[in-house]
Formats: structure tokens, sequence, C-alpha cells
């Protein structure tokens, strides 16, 4: 378990490294925060997740404003929505994944449920996806767009923008977002092709086993 901020520094510029190099995230694309008791930690604004000096990683209070390290991501409210909506988060991932991307960029995708139970992993790990309308990033709007959710989605697209991911830790939080990218990838693989989904009996058993609240 990681308990010090020192380590969850460490951890998350670990991790951060290992999105980038894994083609998750580029140029400076994508943000990443940790709840911690007295605060929040962010990747700082400019940055690119794949050179995140942990001493350098912001430190905010819960109003935003900056106790410690480089100015954080100004996407700074969309992190603090998440946090004040489900209090079991954690941590929260945005990345701009191209093929969670190109999902959030689709008209033809239910925005109420966007990506389908294709394998019960994307159930256990991310649960139902909701697609919420596109503001220019940075937007304070942002944060009011996930606060209207009330909580109830642990993962939203932004769309034509990206996916936003939240988990109890920072590391379920990483996992949750690649799981969802890889599925978003196969319903791209399988556009064109019949699909078997997941029976609403099998969601049912699989959210009874694995509560991702």
């Amino acid at each position: 378990m990681i308990d010090t901020e020192r380590a969850l520094r460490q951890q998350m510029s670990d991790l951060c490294r290992s999105l980038f190099d894994r083609g998750f995230s580029v140029g400076t694309a994508g943000n990443i925060s940790a709840r911690l008791a007295d605060g929040i930690l962010m990747t700082p604004t400019n940055s690119t997740l794949g050179n995140i000096d942990p001493d350098r990683i912001s430190k905010v209070a819960w109003d935003g404003s900056l106790l410690a390290g480089d100015k954080p991501t100004k996407e700074v409210f969309l992190h603090q929505a998440f946090y004040e909506t489900r209090p079991s988060a954690g941590a929260v991932v945005h990345l701009h994944s191209t093929w969670a991307t190109a999902i959030s960029c689709r008209a033809d995708i239910d925005p109420d449920d966007c990506i389908p139970p294709l394998t019960p992993y994307v159930v256990m790990r991310v649960g139902r996806v909701k697609r919420v309308p596109y503001v220019k990033p940075g937007d304070p709007k942002s944060g009011d767009l996930i606060r209207a959710l009330d909580g109830k989605y642990a993962a939203v697209l932004l769309a034509n923008h990206g996916p936003v991911v939240s988990g109890k830790d920072l590391f379920s939080a990483v996992c949750a977002a690649e799981e969802l990218e890889e599925t978003a990838k196969l319903i791209e693989a399988l556009r064109n092709a019949p699909v078997r989904y997941l029976s609403q009996a099998d969601v049912a058993d699989l959210e009874r086993s694995f509560s991702i609240r």
C-alpha cells in the first residue's frame, strides 16, 4: 500500500513513464492525479508523462490552490470533480489514447453507454462509460459536467477529446484506463463483424461480484 506522499510521487512518475513508453500518451497529452489526506497530487501543466520528476509533481489543496511543485494541469477542474462526487476514488487518469479517443469522436454511439460489454474485464474494471459533451480543454465547465453525473460513472469519454478514468488507487486507475483503451480497440476491430456481447445477466453477475465503486 502507498502510505506516504514521497512513495506516491514516485509511483506516479513510474506509471506515467510506463503509459508514455507503451504509447498510451504522446507529447504533452494526458494528466494524472492521486488523492492525499491533505490535497491532491497532479501532473504539472505542459509536461510529458514520459519524464515526470517526482519532486515537481503539483500538490494542490481541495480548492485548487497550489501547495507545492509546479503549476498543475489545466484540467484540474476535471480531477477535482471526480474526487468530490466519488468518495471512493483515489486516483484519476485522463489520456488521449488513440482508440478511446476515436470512440469519443463517433456520432453513432450511445452516449449513455458508449463502451459495450465485450469482455468481463471492461465490466469489472471500468463499468458503464458515459460520453459527456465537448468543452474546450481546461474549461471549468468540464468539472460541472462531471458533477452533474453525481458519481454514477467511474469512467467517462470527453467528446472529441479522450477518456477519463477513476480508480480506488493509482495502480487501479491506470489499469482501468488501459482496459478501456484495449476495449475501444476491440470495438473498432469488430465494427463490421457480428458480435456477441455479454448478456444483461452476465453483466449483472459481474457487477455483483466485482463492484468498482
